[in-house]
């Protein structure tokens, strides 16, 4: 950087140094407001390092002149001269004192009061201050009385290239699609440089990446960083480290850089179809599972993600599609079987299936890379479960008279063991229902038996519960409901329900019907076929 420096200086220096030595001897200021210019015979003299640090303008009584510069950064063994002052009231009697007012003057700018000679004291930063305003007057070395009024001037402090461009919001994030075109816009970035953007090119940028190609290429001017590769697949890679290079200089040899870095993230897209993780599935169920039981589940894993890997399930053909469906598990992207209708093992032992996964959402642009679905094989055992005994019917209805005889058969029930081992079936009477212990029924052949006589007019239906019982398991029972009707039979005699008297005419003639008498025979009559 010294070295640099040194070098810039010299070849500003240089040529300055030539055009100040063949300058006349004097030239006159006036003050920065140009409408006054110094009266000739006594204006102040500049004599400047050069043409370039100073502006003249030729008036008829002398020169207008209101800037001087000095190269900031700049420091050395002795204090840097910027400019000079100078007026021909001056024979060189020294009888002449100049004065320097104004911004940093004796602190950063020392004039010599006695050449008029301005040096800047201090090491000068155009990036804290660009500019100085500052009064310059001759007066009278003795009376210290103004020879002439005071003069107003500018020092501009000139810029070097000391600042080198910063990335101020970074580091920077962006995402975009996977499988986007070539120059799909990303982002953009900025740099900023504290150098003077209008004088040279020390502020003029030009963006670059260092790490980052061939995927992402950048504006030189704009620093707009696009897809340099098409299709870039998240699934392959998902981020990349972009490293960008802000140089300035117009990034010319010499110039200064700032880095930055940049974190790509390729978004997804559906570009993948599920696929299951195997193509035949074997499942097992005991065939007295509950309805709605899940039996099972099958996954088609898809690449994507999110709402791109999305697929629903269905059984699209097989032996047991009446009495099997599938559900989608939403959070776990699976498939669900479950048994929607009662299993027999005995009648059916095994079913297969055959059950389809498909995406939900397809992006029509990658519809090329599908079908974006997939097929699997399911396969099912019904295993034997250990069932209780079944009725030959669901209820039973005898009919016996009531005269029957005890131990008489009155009907029999019959129930099987559904299992292939088939065991023997014993039948017994809830007596829960039979208090009265009106009916016995065979353990072994279900056949039921009266066990007390029966009477129609007391009871005409009895109500009682069969249970068949496993003998090898007696956990598995059955029950069924049994109705006995009981059937009259002419067990009773008529009966009149009370003495009757008849009264006859003394007078009465044979044959002749007595009303009253036919009236109580009618009603006994008819109390008998009531109650009979």
């Amino acid at each position: 950087m010294p070295e640099r420096l040194a070098e810039m200086l010299l070849d500003l220096w240089t040529p300055l140094i030539i055009l100040w030595i063949t300058l006349p001897p004097c030239i006159y200021m006036a003050p920065m407001n140009q409408s006054q210019v110094l009266m000739s015979g006594s204006p102040l003299e500049l004599n400047s390092l050069g043409e370039e640090q100073r502006i003249l303008n030729r008036s008829k009584r002398g020169w207008v002149w209101n800037q001087m510069f000095v190269l900031e950064e700049f420091s050395g063994p002795e204090p840097i001269l910027v400019g000079r002052l100078h007026t021909d009231l001056d024979p060189g009697s020294k009888k002449i004192k100049y004065i320097l007012s104004g911004d940093g003057a004796g602190t950063i700018f020392q004039i010599n009061d006695v050449t008029g000679d301005i040096h800047a004291i201090k090491r000068l930063d155009r990036e804290e201050k660009a500019e100085y305003t500052l009064t310059a007057q001759a007066v009278d070395w003795e009376t210290s009385k103004p020879l002439e009024p005071p003069s107003e001037f500018i020092i501009k402090v000139q810029d070097i290239n000391d600042n080198a461009p910063e990335f101020l919001n970074g580091p920077y994030h962006a995402t975009v699609p996977e499988m986007s075109i070539l120059g799909t816009s990303v982002t953009n970035v900025t740099a900023t440089d504290a150098d003077d953007p209008v004088y040279g090119n020390s502020a003029k940028l030009v963006y670059s990446i260092l790490e980052g190609q061939p995927y992402f290429s950048i504006e030189p001017e704009t620093a707009i960083i696009k897809t340099a590769l098409p299709n870039m697949d998240r699934e392959a890679k998902e981020e990349y480290l972009v490293v960008i290079q802000a140089k300035d200089m117009g990034g010319h040899s010499g110039g200064l850089s700032g880095t930055t870095t940049l974190t790509v993230t390729l978004t997804d897209v559906n570009d993948n179809p599920p696929k299951f993780a195997q193509s035949l599935y074997h499942f097992s169920v005991p065939e007295d599972v509950v309805l709605g039981t899940a039996i099972g589940r099958v996954k088609a894993n898809d690449q994507d993600i999110g709402e791109n890997a999305q697929s629903s399930y269905d059984i699209i053909d097989g032996d047991g599609t009446a009495l099997f469906e599938i559900t989608s598990d939403a959070q776990a992207q699976d498939g669900i079987i479950r048994l929607r209708k009662p299993l027999d093992f005995e009648t059916k032992k095994s079913y297969t299936l055959k059950v389809e996964a498909a995406n939900v959402h397809i992006d029509p642009r990658f519809s090329g890379r599908g079908p974006f679905k997939d097929t699997a094989t399911v396969k099912i055992v019904v295993e034997d479960a250990d069932e209780p005994p079944v009725f030959s019917s669901p209820t039973y209805l005898l009919e016996v008279h009531e005269n029957a005889a005890l131990n008489s058969v009155i009907g029999q029930v019959t129930a099987r063991d559904p299992d292939i081992t088939s065991s023997p079936i014993r039948f017994s009477i809830d007596r829960h229902t039979d208090l009265e212990r009106q009916f016995n029924i065979n353990a072994d052949d279900g056949k039921i038996t009266l066990a007390t006589p029966l009477d129609r007019e007391l009871s005409v239906w009895h109500n009682i519960t069969i249970i068949a019982t496993e003998i090898r398991n007696h956990s598995q029972i059955s029950r069924v409901p049994v109705a006995i009707k009981v059937l009259d039979v002419n067990d009773n005699a008529p009966e009149f329900a009370s003495e009757y008297e008849a009264f006859l005419c003394e007078n009465g003639k044979p044959g002749q019907v007595n009303i009253s008498m036919l009236l109580m025979l009618n009603m006994f009559v008819y109390n008998c076929l009531i109650f009979d």
